[in-house]
This record gives C-alpha cells, sequence and structure tokens, in this order.
C-alpha cells in the first residue's frame, strides 16, 4: 500500500505540511504545531502510515502523551480511525504516559534481578508531606501550604535537581528544602515512593543498567511524543536514552504553548532540537483551523514577541466570523458586573479564562446569589487558606473578642507596634482581670513608649472595625493599622487582597462576612461538571488544548499577567528573568488562542491593564468590523428580538435601551449582543 491509496482506503484528509510531517523519514523529527493546526490527527495518521505503508510491527511502537486522559482519547481516536484496539489485539501499538512507561521499566528491573521495588504511595503521599511540614516547622499545614509544598516537590524532581542545588533554590514555602528531605527520608523509611520518583527510579535504572536500556530500545524501535513541549527535563532525558539518542523519534509540540514551568517544563528542548539531535528535521505547521481571522492574526503578531523559539508564522485556514474585542471597564469590579450579565443571555459554548483560581471567586459569588448556571473547571479554595487572607480573618476575630490569645499571638508582630515575642507571651500567659490583650501590653512595665502608644490606637481601630461593613473594615486593617507594612515587607500578593475586598463588598456586616467565607468553601468543594451549563470557568492552565465558541479574559492586569510589574519589564536581561518572562507571554498565547469565533479582553481605566493586553491590541491588523465606539447615548439601534430602540444610556459594556413597539427599557449586555450580531446600528433616519 502507497500513501495514496493509504489515504483513500481510510479516508485521511491532510494538507500538505499534515502530510509531509506524516511521511517525515527516519531519525528524530520535531513537528511544530501551533494552536489549532490538528497534531493529534497527524499523530495518529503517522502511527497508521508505519503499520500501513512501512509496515513496521505496531508492537514497536510507543506513544507516549502527557496525562492519563490524553492517552485514552488518542487511543480512542485511532481506535475508531483504523480499527485497532488494545482490547481486541495484541498487534497493537502502545500508547502511554511517560509515569506509564517509567512504571514499566520497573516492573522489568524487579522481575529481572529479583529486587522488590518501592510500592507507590499514591494519594497518601499527601499524609507525608502534612507530617514532614508539621515536624520542621511546628505548625499544621494549610490547603495552601500542601499544594505550593506538592508542586515544589515535583518540580525538583522532574528538573533533577541536587540537594545542594534545592538549597539554594527560592521556593514560595519557607524551610522547603528541608521539608523535602523530611518526606523523602519517610518515603524511604517505608519503602515507598511518589508518582515523580517513578520517573526518577526508571531513569537512574536506564542509566545504570544497560541492559535493561537496551531491552526496551529493542521492544520500542518507534517513539512518538505528544505534547513535547510540557514534557519536563528528566522526562526528554528518559526520551533521549529509549529512543537511542533519536534513532527512530517523532515528538509534537510547541515551544509557544509551553506553561507548566512550575511543573518543570522544559521547552529548552524544542528550540535546541537540531542541536540535542545531529540531523534531525524539524517541521511546521502552522495554519489554524480553530481561530477567526483577526484572532490569529494578533495571536501570531504577539508571540513574536519572544525570542527562545523557532521562527515560525500561524496563518488562519478558515474563514470562521468573529473578532477581537477591547472591552473597556473602570475597575475589576465592573468585569464581575459584565460577565454576570453575559452569563444570564448566554446560549454558545463561552469561557472566561484566568491565571488564578481566585480571580474567579467574586464571579462564582455573584453567580451564586443570582442562581445563574456554570461549570468551574478545577475547582480549588487554597485562597482562603493564604496566610494573607487569614490573617484579615484573624485580625476580625479578634476585633469580635480582644481577649482571644491565640488569634493575638498569630498576628501580634503584624500589627506595626513593636510588640516582640517575648512581651506577647507574657501578656497571654496569665488572665489579667477580663482585660483586653492590647491593654495589657499597653499597661506591661517592659513595653516601649512607642509600643504603647501603638497600642491604645489599635484600641481605638478594634473598637471601630467592629462597626462598619467588611470591605471598608479590610481597608482599616490594612492602611491603618499596620498591616499593609508587613505585606509590603514580606513580598506578598496584594491582589489577593483587592480579591477579598470585592467579596467583601456583597456583605453589610462582619458576622455576615464571615458566614459567606464558610459558604464559599463549601461552594467551591461542589462538582459542577454536571451542570450541563455552556458558562464555563477556567484557568487558562486548565483549558490548554481545549476551544470554546467565545472567550472572555478575565484579570488582565498589570502584576496578575504578567506577574511583574510595569517597572521591571524592560529588565528581562538576566537569564531567569527572560524565561519567567517569555513563558508569562506563552500563558497569554495559549488563553487567546482557545477562542475559535469571539475573544473579549477588559482593559482599565483605573488599574494597570496587562502591558500584553496592550501590545496585542498593538497588532495591525486586516478587517472591516464596526466601531463599538458608536453605540452611544441618543443612537438607534435595532435588536434582533426587541425590535427598534434608542439608548438611553451607556455604562461601561451596558447599554440601557428604551424600545419602541412596547416602551419598555433593557439593560443589555454590549459584549454579548454585538459578538452575536444581535445589535446593529439604524441610520439617522431610523430605516435599514
Amino acid at each position: 500500500m502507497n500513501f495514496e491509496e493509504f489515504k483513500k482506503q481510510f479516508l485521511i484528509e491532510l494538507n500538505a505540511s499534515q502530510e509531509k510531517a506524516v511521511q517525515t523519514g527516519d531519525g528524530a523529527s520535531l513537528i511544530l504545531a501551533v494552536p489549532g493546526s490538528g497534531k493529534t490527527t497527524v499523530i495518529i495518521a503517522r502511527i497508521a502510515y508505519l503499520i500501513y505503508v512501512k509496515k513496521i510491527d505496531p508492537k514497536k511502537i510507543l506513544t507516549i502523551t502527557y496525562t492519563v486522559s490524553a492517552t485514552r482519547e488518542m487511543k480512542e481516536r485511532f481506535s475508531k480511525k483504523f480499527g485497532m484496539s488494545e482490547r481486541r489485539s495484541e498487534t497493537s501499538p502502545e500508547f502511554r504516559t511517560i509515569n506509564g512507561i517509567s512504571q514499566k521499566i520497573l516492573h522489568y528491573f524487579g522481575k529481572l534481578t529479583g529486587k522488590n521495588t518501592y510500592e507507590l504511595i499514591g494519594k497518601d503521599s499527601m499524609t507525608l508531606i502534612k507530617q514532614a511540614f508539621l515536624n520542621i516547622t511546628g505548625n499544621y499545614a494549610t490547603e495552601y501550604d500542601l499544594k505550593t509544598t506538592q508542586t515544589g516537590i515535583t518540580y525538583v524532581k522532574n528538573m533533577g535537581l541536587t540537594k545542594e542545588e534545592i538549597r539554594k533554590l527560592k521556593m514560595e514555602q519557607d524551610h522547603f528544602s528541608e521539608i523535602y528531605e523530611e518526606y523523602q527520608r519517610e518515603l524511604k523509611l517505608r519503602m515507598r515512593m511518589d508518582y515523580d520518583d517513578q520517573l526518577v527510579y526508571a531513569l537512574q535504572i536506564l542509566k545504570q543498567y544497560p541492559s535493561v536500556l537496551e531491552y526496551f530500545q529493542d521492544q520500542y524501535t518507534y517513539l512518538c511524543v505528544d505534547e513535547a513541549q510540557d514534557t519536563s527535563k528528566i522526562q526528554h532525558d528518559m526520551i533521549h536514552l529509549l529512543s537511542n539518542k533519536g534513532q527512530q523519534l517523532f515528538m509534537v509540540g510547541d515551544e509557544d504553548q509551553s506553561i507548566y514551568g512550575f511543573r518543570a517544563a522544559y521547552p529548552k528542548v524544542l528550540y535546541e532540537f537540531e542541536s540535542i539531535y545531529p540531523g534531525a528535521k524539524v517541521l511546521f505547521m502552522e495554519e489554524n483551523y480553530r481561530s477567526n481571522q483577526e484572532l490569529v492574526q494578533r495571536a501570531d503578531g504577539f508571540i513574536q514577541g519572544n525570542k527562545n523559539r523557532h521562527p515560525k508564522r500561524m496563518t488562519a485556514a478558515t474563514t470562521i466570523s468573529g473578532r477581537v474585542f477591547d472591552i473597556k471597564v473602570k475597575s475589576r469590579k465592573e468585569q464581575y458586573d459584565a460577565l454576570t450579565l453575559v452569563a444570564m443571555q448566554n446560549q454558545e459554548t463561552t469561557a472566561v479564562l484566568f491565571r488564578n483560581h481566585e480571580s474567579a471567586l467574586p464571579l462564582i459569588d455573584l453567580l451564586e446569589r443570582k442562581n445563574i448556571s456554570y461549570q468551574m473547571k478545577g475547582n480549588e479554595a487554597t485562597f482562603f487558606s493564604h496566610p494573607m487572607i487569614q490573617d484579615i480573618v484573624d485580625f476580625i476575630m479578634l476585633a469580635r473578642n480582644q481577649m482571644d490569645t491565640e488569634c493575638f499571638m498569630r498576628i501580634y508582630y503584624k500589627m506595626g507596634a513593636g510588640i516582640n515575642k517575648q512581651l506577647a507571651t507574657d501578656v497571654t500567659s496569665f488572665s489579667n482581670s477580663g482585660k483586653r490583650i492590647l491593654e495589657r501590653v499597653a499597661e506591661h512595665g517592659d513595653a516601649s513608649v512607642f509600643t504603647k502608644k501603638q497600642c491604645n490606637i489599635l484600641l481605638q481601630h478594634f473598637r471601630e472595625l467592629t462597626k462598619e461593613e467588611p470591605a471598608k473594615a479590610i481597608r482599616r486593617i490594612r492602611h491603618y493599622m499596620g498591616y499593609q507594612d508587613y505585606v509590603s515587607r514580606s513580598g506578598m500578593d496584594e491582589r489577593k487582597m483587592e480579591t477579598f475586598e470585592l467579596l467583601a463588598l456583597q456583605e453589610k456586616t462582619l458576622d455576615d462576612f464571615l458566614t459567606r467565607i464558610e459558604e464559599m468553601k463549601v461552594i467551591l468543594a461542589k462538582d459542577t461538571s454536571g451542570s450541563g451549563s455552556k458558562f464555563i470557568l477556567s484557568t487558562i492552565h486548565a483549558s490548554k488544548g481545549l476551544e470554546y465558541t467565545n472567550v472572555y479574559l478575565l484579570d488582565m492586569l498589570q502584576g496578575i499577567l504578567p506577574s511583574m510589574d510595569s517597572s521591571s519589564l524592560g529588565n528581562k536581561s538576566s537569564k531567569d528573568g527572560l524565561t519567567l518572562f517569555e513563558e508569562e507571554r506563552r500563558i497569554y498565547y495559549v488563553a487567546i488562542t482557545r477562542a475559535k469565533q469571539n475573544l473579549s479582553i477588559f482593559t482599565f481605566s483605573k488599574q494597570d491593564t496587562s502591558a500584553f493586553t496592550k501590545e496585542l491590541f498593538r497588532v495591525p491588523v486586516k478587517r472591516d468590523l464596526p466601531d463599538e465606539e458608536l453605540f452611544k447615548k441618543g443612537v438607534q439601534v435595532w435588536h434582533q428580538k426587541y425590535g427598534k430602540g434608542i439608548i438611553l444610556n451607556r455604562e461601561g459594556t451596558v447599554l440601557e435601551i428604551e424600545f419602541l413597539n412596547t416602551s419598555e427599557v433593557k439593560k443589555i449586555s454590549f459584549l454579548y449582543a454585538l459578538e452575536h450580531e444581535l445589535l446593529k446600528l439604524l441610520p439617522s433616519d431610523g430605516d435599514f
């Protein structure tokens, strides 16, 4: 069977670049596939091409995927298209995650040598992390502590770092290296390994036991690797060995879509592929079949700003309608109000994407209050266990009970009153005739004049705080009770505080706010995936590989994406600074390329709009679309459902329109109406 017969028999339709990729010859090949270019189609066609045209034994072909779900999906797509299934045949190609092949290596090694390899600990690893955290810090780990520690463990193992390198790392979690060493010690005592250890031990075996390496090189003479840009350094090292330094390696990915640096993703292998695999071929799949032409033009122009990449250009392969909207709002709060209105009217698959989970919290709060259906991909409630949020809650709790010694001991040094540990311990170690703790401090003989003065000021603030609405109380804590100075010294992310204030705006009393916090924890714990809603909330990372008819980008602010502030943008000369900045550009790029028809991005008049957003809208595009600025007060419009009307007022993204047939005044989401072509301008005479 030749290639033309192969295509005809299996009804395969490929463009020129896809055909070239499928038929690429021996040796190492890297296929760089832009978003929406059909990479999965090419991978399964390549596997079938090897089997049916090149007559390669299917069992000699191993396809490595990034996740278990991707493995399942690719296996099913291959089976459906080419009639092969591992369940039905022993002569079919293998699809495995890198952990899956590592497990196979460990099993073979144990069988070959008679040595018992460590058992996989699975989810119980979290119990050991909790214990290690407690042993080292003396404190119980919060959800936030566990998440940051676990992410750090994955990073150092997948980067293959030495103990000395781990000690030098600047990690978000204090005492990380000590916690890590304690965790590893406990694993070994129990003869257990976690999922990341599987990779570490499998790679060690391949390096130290040539017979094991030779066995697997002989078993899998053809390697296909999906999502190569997400593969970690240690995984790339394993692939390098298994492929016998690229003898028959077919790797598909795109360094422009590498966004898992925190998990040790190593895109450097892609843009240095030719030097790692001498004689390698690098092919490009540059046609995007997903998105409208304006979006593709802007996305391509935007990603050209990265230096560490192969030179390629993305082009639109479809004439799908749609555009990129610059939605001007005054504040973060106005984003949430606008999106709530969109959710109420939504009828198509629409995704709201954001960098961090906490960006979605005020929106989730509003949707829940209004009983509007939504889906949330990958809920988590670590926001409420962040040290800064816990501190604010402790301030509030201490205001409500000023003799709460536990609260006081957690925050005494964060009040800017010069209270040292000895003084704090003295005043809380005994009962003092019912006096408030800060009164005891102010009366203590060892307290300085400054401390006494500050304690009396704080006492007044605590009295006022209990009478205030929650948002105002938080501002008092931040700006008048010493906490802002502590936050600045600690280098914590102040955006989290802003998010907390946005949640607080919805409540009138501190008691109601504390109750709502507990309710939000329950809300975030529930699974909304079965709601059937077409209104989807997702982090950018969780949306990777997916596509949506309409996409809104939430909280695209300087300090969030990119995380560095405006003053440091020009200082990207350091290697680490450039690496971080380029990954953040890739995160933004992945976000904008999830949209098929319409992409809407909020820009701000009172806060710092993301430098990435500004850059995106500076990219020149060719289009002929209506100017949304023409929709203003006094203009006559035609609405597909309500008919002829006149704009009475425009506030941000909301239009107030009086419809002439019914004399009704309705609030219309300008974003939604324009995107879905529900609203049109009328000429000055009122006729089309």
